[in-house]
């Protein structure tokens, strides 16, 4: 793992630039494109984005890209590539393809030619498998499989190695949740895309399971999402298993990680719920993520919150209001919190991940967007505000 790679963080859809960034921060230039972001990197820049990137849901390296119009030409050019640098001989291939206004657009035809050079070149490979769908959508563990993409779009083949394994919002912290859980790596996005870095306060009056407030305790001690448990110790990545890891730098990689943590929040961070179970899921997260001295949570009603001295952020995910019947209900909640927040947080700053613009105008504060993404199928956009003071 010498030479340089050519590297891609996949994201959800709008998130790309805050990703970007998050690389920039990284010292990292990459080009934000549809999916994520693209760069020039080596090993060690594989070991940082897979450890620090708080909204990729995957790092993976491009290892081919060429056209292809037949199955001869596809052939030609699979036999060429060095599948075994990415898959030691005996381990399993999952192989996830995607065809898009292309000649050949029977996956699963292209997903046999691909296995069958990956099995001749590697000399052997364990039992694996082929399937549909994207690289974000993938909600499972991917076991001792080596997950290879292929991507094929307007006769362009793109070939990409998986470096991550499973999903990178799976940091291992959450096993209890509370109702329609909001993903780490969105959560995330709405801290970052709401200029939110932890060196203020932070209040989340409707927590759930508390993900909002853990990966915020995350960014503000400095710990990398690979680290985010309570033993310190990372979670296992695929490329791991490649033939040429090197384990000196990897081990290098994260000690740095480990060292760069502060060792405590430098400002207050609140979580509130009306539910009393998700306030206990809540508080099982945080200790799992190593993180309970820093985000402290409570059975409280939206109206019922209290600010710390600020300003700082007050952030939520309120119901979205997409089932019939809710919107009155939602109308008085949104109200609700416009109310207290100009009430208990003047001058703070509101970040809201809403669904509904009439919703959101309940609030009666007037918001800008920082990006539109989608969460669980649903279109959403991160609005921020100033509460007037």
């Amino acid at each position: 793992m010498s030479d340089r790679l050519s590297l891609f963080a996949i994201t959800a859809p709008g998130l790309e630039p805050v990703c970007a960034a998050e690389l920039r921060a990284l010292g990292i230039e990459g080009a934000a494109e549809p999916g994520g972001v693209a760069w020039e990197g080596t090993a060690d820049d594989l070991f940082t984005a897979n450890l620090w990137l708080r909204t990729a849901s995957r790092v993976v390296v491009r290892v081919a890209s060429f056209r292809a119009r037949t199955f001869f030409e596809l052939e030609r050019h699979a036999r060429k590539i060095a599948w075994e640098r990415w898959v030691a001989k005996g381990r399993p291939v999952r192989l996830r393809v995607t065809s898009k206004k292309s000649k050949l657009y029977h996956e699963g035809a292209i997903a046999e030619r691909v296995l069958g050079w990956i099995d001749g070149r590697v000399g052997g490979i364990g039992a694996s498998e082929a399937e549909k769908g994207s690289a974000e959508e993938d909600e499972g563990e991917t076991g001792d499989a080596q997950l290879f993409l292929v991507r094929v779009v307007r006769d362009e083949v793109t070939v990409s190695a998986d470096a991550s394994g499973a999903l990178l919002h799976l940091r291992g912290y959450r096993q209890a949740v509370a109702k329609a859980p909001l993903r780490e790596t969105l959560a995330a996005g709405m801290l970052l895309g709401a200029g939110w870095r932890g060196s203020t306060p932070l209040v989340d009056p409707m927590c759930g399971s508390g993900t909002i407030p853990i990966e915020a305790a995350l960014i503000a001690r400095n710990i990398a999402p690979g680290l985010a448990r309570a033993s310190g110790e990372p979670r296992d990545y695929a490329f791991q298993h490649w033939p040429d890891f090197d384990a000196v730098r990897w081990v290098e990689a994260v000690e740095r990680a480990r060292t760069a943590a502060a060792p405590s929040a430098s400002a207050p961070i609140l979580g509130s719920d009306r539910d009393a179970g998700a306030i206990e899921a809540a508080r099982a997260n945080a200790a799992r993520a190593g993180v309970s001295d820093d985000a402290a949570f409570e059975v409280r009603s939206v109206s019922a919150i209290e600010a710390p001295p600020g300003p700082g952020l007050l952030i939520a995910n309120p119901p979205y209001g997409v089932r019939v019947g809710e919107s009155d209900a939602l109308r008085s909640l949104y109200a609700a919190l416009g109310r207290v927040a100009r009430e208990r947080c003047p001058g703070w700053r509101l970040a809201l991940l809403s669904a509904d613009r009439k919703l959101e105008g309940q609030v009666g504060i007037a918001f800008g967007e920082a990006f539109r993404t989608s969460n669980g199928g649903i279109p959403v956009r991160l609005v921020v505000g100033t509460v007037p003071g």
